[in-house]
This record gives structure tokens, sequence and C-alpha cells, in this order.
């Protein structure tokens, strides 16, 4: 590819990245609520619960993402997507995967769960335990076995140290029983690295 060639195709990549930016950024009306990075001691518990030889699809991460680092320390196999990025969870999938493990969005999580389900493979997603007072996972779940890995303490996303609600991973077909309870560290100044990929988005 000649020098010219070369230019024009950053500039397109560099095109279609602004514009990700951009239409993120308009989805969420420049508020990050939607934005809650997983420090590591949050992926850590899920991590021997996946069958080993699994291709993990990270479908709301970077390669940054605690999950995407821990998951390859771990010896996996790891495909990894944001909408940041141009890959939007609702339109793109990987060639090839195995399992979901991730944080999902809180706004849209219902159409989350759902699609997770029409693909009927496994899934584990951090989530606000405050859904379980909702009737959407009665609805979501209805006919099939919602499982729970439920945290003792709160996770401390991005820089909050105080976080109003708990959270557990509600799963499919992953865990070795229907509710598990595990208890984890909290380390309150451990921070996710994917926080340095979106940081720039707080100031729109």
């Amino acid at each position: 590819m000649n020098n010219g060639k070369l230019f024009l195709e950053i500039i397109k990549n560099k095109f279609i990245q602004i514009m990700s930016i951009y239409n993120y950024t308009k989805q969420q009306n420049c508020k990050l609520s939607d934005e809650r990075y997983t420090p590591r001691y949050a992926v850590l518990p899920i991590l021997k619960y996946i069958p080993k030889g699994s291709i993990v699809w990270c479908p709301f991460d970077t390669q940054n993402s605690e999950y995407v680092i821990a998951l390859k320390e771990a010896g996996f196999e790891v495909e990894y997507s944001h909408i940041f990025t141009g890959q939007d969870f609702f339109t793109y999938e990987p060639k090839y995967w195995d399992i979901i493990v991730s944080n999902p969005p809180f706004r849209r999580k219902r159409q989350v769960f759902e699609r997770c389900l029409n693909f009927g493979k496994p899934f584990a997603l951090l989530m606000s335990n405050l859904w379980l007072n909702d009737k959407a996972p009665n609805q979501v779940f209805k006919g099939k076995d919602l499982e729970l890995l439920i945290f003792d303490c709160r996770v401390h996303y991005n820089e909050l140290n105080q976080v109003p609600f708990g959270s557990s991973y509600y799963c499919y077909n992953f865990l070795p029983k229907q509710i598990i309870l595990e208890d984890i560290k909290v380390d309150k100044k451990s921070q996710s690295r994917m926080y340095k990929d979106l940081n720039f988005l707080t100031k729109c």
C-alpha cells in the first residue's frame, strides 16, 4: 500500500472511530451512567466456572478491560468488542465464541439479556441486584433457569467509593448450581484499566 492509500485508510478509520464516539455519547446523552468499569477483584471469582478451552466473548469491553486482561492471563482465548470501537452488541457478533462474560450497560439490560438468551450459549453478566425488584427478569428468564453468583460486598466501580447497590453475576447455563454465595475482598483503590480508554467521554 502506497503512502497516499495508507493515509486515506488512516483517515477512514479515524472517521469511523469519531462517529462511533459521537453515536455513543448521543445515545448516552453525554452521561456515562451506563459506564461502570469492573475492578479486577470482581472479575476473578467468575473465572473458575469457565470451562477450559472456551473462547470467551467480552462484548462491552476494550483491550484494557479487567475481564480481557484476567481471562487472557488465565489462558483463555478472548474476543472483545465495544460500541466505542464501532462494534454494537445488538448488531455485531464474533465468528467464533463459546461463552459471554462481561458487565453490560444498565439502561438496555433487558434487551441485552434477551439477545444473550437468544444465542442459546452460556453467559455470566454482572448486574445490579436492584434489577431483581423489576418484573423484567421474571419475564426474560421465564421457562429458563436464572443462575446467580451473589457477592457478600458491594463492588466499587470507577472512582466511586459509595455504591448504592449490590451486584451479582446473572448467569445462564454457567454455574454448577442455581445460587452461589461468593466472598470478595474489596479494594477501594482498585480501578479498572478500561477507565483510561473511555475517560475522555466524561468531558463531553
